[in-house]
């Protein structure tokens, strides 16, 4: 625990201008990231007695070990760049929200020459319109299929479409009047875009101007006696109105709003957001946080609107902003919204009227949110306190295992041998700081040999980052691997090169567990027990899970712990071994998927893609390419003399490949698709 006047900084050499700041711990970790008008005072409120610090502060600036800061021109600006940096490092001691990218919206891909229609998730594209979000798929579905009726637009997706094109017959949607069928040319691109953009229309809201031109060209078409059209047309509009009405019409008709409200208690807050386009709640979405923070409602606020503005820009963001109370520096949210807008935004309280009967709806559903949510967790927090304990007891740990980190091996009968390493804190998976390896010291199948050199290459790299940071003063066994400097999970990232500054972000391997879990029984404990003595690290405990009997085995001991088939330490265990094993053999598969697509021409160098299928069409298959000289190469348009030359040094060097063989049949299956009897 650190002293806070150990590193605050001295009298004067703080400004007194708006910025943002940021704590780091000794490891240069940033954990706490935040902004103020006047960096002076607001740093000085942290390294006042300790005593009068919130309990929650006070934890914070004994975590950290320094203090930095950048000064900025304005407010506004403060506020994009804490934004950027809480997106950018992950501060432990800040509120996050957890993401809500598993909300569906109903999305129109405008980007693309035929828009689809489509529920989609995650991250927004550009190009593409959105509606919602919605609680569940299943209400965008029902919402589409009401209106494919009206607004024909295409569906399917990509596979779909390019078939459908291809064989001159569309999809069933397109037989039965509900998908315009662009793919079989009965609509031209302009004609499907404009459906596409009418579909928009109607889903912004512009309901009404619609629907009374549907009902005057029904009415037309009733007086000239064509009654079957005016009977699809009445349909038509009994369909809408049915959209409709799923969409409760609470405010006045032009109403664009979001109304967001917040549930709290001391350790956690709710918050719910309802989107109101055109006068009719659009969607609904609700996040719940620990308040790692001493935060009041007031910045609980305005952590919410970064989280739903920071990445939207134009009509995503609503003309006004309903808040239960304002932000601190209201001022300076209500210019960021704006200029995220392209024109003014309202941020205010609402006080009376439909505007205020609607916030107390999004309250209660805050605080029913928080409810559930404390219900729901109470029986995790103590299901998982109870597993920790128990494993610490079993393996005689002086404390929970906080973080347990799994090894598993996985290959298919000696190649392509792969490692997973999978991170459970808290006893929940830590999937981004997952890991997988190749093998690489050796060839074949050694499992206990290759848990070994995964070990050694994860801890390795873990006192490399304690040297790097000066924690570790010495350099044990580290130099003699130099040439392994470069070990990695099988995706290294830019965070790994050599010789990078420290930048505050989450590294690869910068923590350490307190438990390491191995998939196997003696053989494997004890290899990777040599792997952790060798490198001088003995504060990390090991043990294996065998699969047979479920039996954990620890080092140095000839029989294994045995944990109650009911014991939830048992069971942690058990989840966190089957999770390694799934994402070892996710990512052996992949590579032997990889390896089995792979060609002589892919080690060609300048051979893109678009011209090795230019040689395949050209020759038929790869069998004739093989057999082709370097002139008849050379007739491939695009393909010059040095690149045909290369073409063939491949295939020279390239083993015989083996004929498939179908084994229904016998028959060995030539590559340009014919047969020859064996």
């Amino acid at each position: 625990m650190a002293d806070p006047s150990s590193y605050r900084p001295k009298p004067g050499q703080i400004p007194d201008s708006p910025g943002v700041y940021r704590f780091r711990d000794d490891h240069r970790r940033v954990i706490y990231v935040g902004k103020a008008k006047s960096l002076r005072q607001r740093l000085a409120n942290y390294f006042q007695d300790l005593s009068g610090l919130h309990p929650r502060t006070r934890t914070m600036v004994t975590t950290a070990a320094s203090v930095e800061w950048t000064v900025v021109s304005t407010e506004v600006e403060a506020l994009q760049l804490e934004y950027s940096w809480i997106k950018e490092y992950d501060p432990r001691f800040n509120v996050k929200y957890r993401d809500d990218k598993s909300y569906p919206f109903l999305a129109v891909t405008l980007n693309e020459e035929f828009p689809r229609v489509q529920v989609m998730r995650g991250a927004k594209k550009k190009g593409v319109r959105y509606f919602g979000p919605y609680g569940h798929a299943w209400a965008i579905r029902e919402t589409v299929d009401l209106m494919l009726r009206v607004f024909p637009v295409r569906t399917c997706s990509a596979g779909v479409f390019k078939n459908a094109a291809r064989t001159g017959r569309p999809c069933l949607l397109g037989y039965i009047g509900k998908c315009s069928a662009p793919c079989v040319g009965r609509v031209t691109p302009e004609e499907h875009r404009e459906l596409a953009e009418e579909f928009c229309d109607f889903m912004a809201g512009r309901t009404g101007t619609y629907i009374r031109r549907l009902e005057q060209r029904m009415t037309d078409a009733a007086e000239s006696m064509e009654y079957e059209k005016a009977g699809r047309l009445r349909d038509d509009i009994g369909a809408l109105r049915r959209a409709m009405e799923k969409n409760a019409v609470v405010l006045a008709d032009a109403t664009d709003a979001d109304l967001i409200a917040v549930a709290e208690d001391e350790l956690e807050a709710a918050v719910q957001i309802f989107h109101v386009r055109g006068g009719r709640v659009r969607g609904q979405r609700g996040w719940v946080t620990d308040k790692v923070e001493a935060v009041e409602t007031a910045g609980l606020v305005e952590h919410a609107l970064q989280q739903l503005y920071g990445e939207e820009s134009g009509d995503a963001v609503p003309k006004e902003v309903l808040v239960p109370a304002l932000p601190e520096d209201a001022e300076a949210v209500t210019q960021w919204l704006s200029e995220r807008r392209g024109s003014q935004v309202s941020l205010r309280i609402p006080q009376r009227g439909d505007k205020k009967d609607l916030m107390a709806t999004v309250g209660r559903n805050a605080q029913q949110s928080l409810v559930l949510h404390k219900t729901k967790r109470a029986s995790d927090l103590t299901t998982r306190s109870r597993a920790l304990e128990e494993i610490a007891e079993a393996l005689g740990l002086d404390s929970a295992p906080l973080r347990i980190e799994c090894f598993d091996i996985s290959h298919l009968q000696g190649d392509d041998v792969v490692a997973s390493m999978v991170v459970f804190e808290d006893g929940l998976a830590r999937k981004g700081e997952y890991r997988r390896f190749q093998i690489k010291t050796f060839e074949g199948q050694d499992d206990v040999r290759s848990m070994h050199e995964v070990i050694g290459r994860r801890f390795r790299r873990y006192l490399q980052e304690k040297e790097r940071t000066g924690e570790w003063s010495e350099q044990p066994e580290q130099q003699d691997h130099a040439e392994e400097s470069e070990d990695s999970p099988a995706r290294p990232g830019p965070l790994e090169q050599p010789g990078r500054e420290d930048d505050g972000r989450p590294r690869r391997f910068a923590y350490p567990p307190q438990l390491v879990v191995v998939d196997g029984g003696q053989p494997q404990v004890a290899a990777a027990k040599r792997a952790l003595d060798e490198l001088g690290i003995d504060d990390v405990a090991v043990c294996g899970l065998a699969k047979r009997l479920e039996e954990v085995w620890v080092p140095g001991e000839s029989d294994p712990v045995v944990l109650p088939r009911s014991s939830e330490g048992l069971y942690l265990l058990q989840r966190v071994r089957d999770e390694a094993h799934r994402f070892a053999i996710t990512y052996q598969r992949a590579k032997r998927a990889k390896r089995v697509r792979s060609s002589p021409l892919d080690d060609v160098p300048g051979l893109g893609e678009s011209r090795k299928q230019s040689l395949i069409k050209h020759f038929g298959s790869v069998k004739k390419l093989r057999q082709a000289t370097i002139d008849q190469i050379c007739e491939v348009p695009g393909v010059g003399r040095k690149t045909a030359e290369s073409v063939v040094v491949a295939f020279a060097k390239a083993a015989p490949v083996a004929p498939a063989v179908n084994t229904a049949t016998g028959e060995i299956m030539e590559d340009d698709g014919g047969s020859t009897h064996d």
